[in-house]
């Protein structure tokens, strides 16, 4: 699965984990990735969703016809 979010447009960013010695290895910091299934009733039907943890807080905030008609408007497919 990847790690990007359809709502926020989260993705892993990258650095580096450093040791206790101070060596440098190249790692991905990914963001809190959920599937998550909504009910839009102007759709009649469930939407599945990857979303992040904070794209879940958006949509409780904005309303899930909210964010599916941005989500749309991007010409992204559900």
């Amino acid at each position: 699965m990847a790690a990007h979010c359809q709502v926020t447009g989260a993705e892993p960013g990258f650095g580096h984990s450093i040791s206790h010695s101070h060596r440098r290895n190249k790692r991905r910091f990914d963001p809190n990735i959920q599937k998550k299934r909504y009910y839009v009733p102007s759709l009649r039907r469930n939407v599945t969703l990857q979303v992040s943890v904070r794209g879940i807080k958006t949509i409780d905030v904005r309303g899930i016809e909210a964010v599916v008609a941005s989500i749309l408007a991007r010409g992204v497919k559900l």
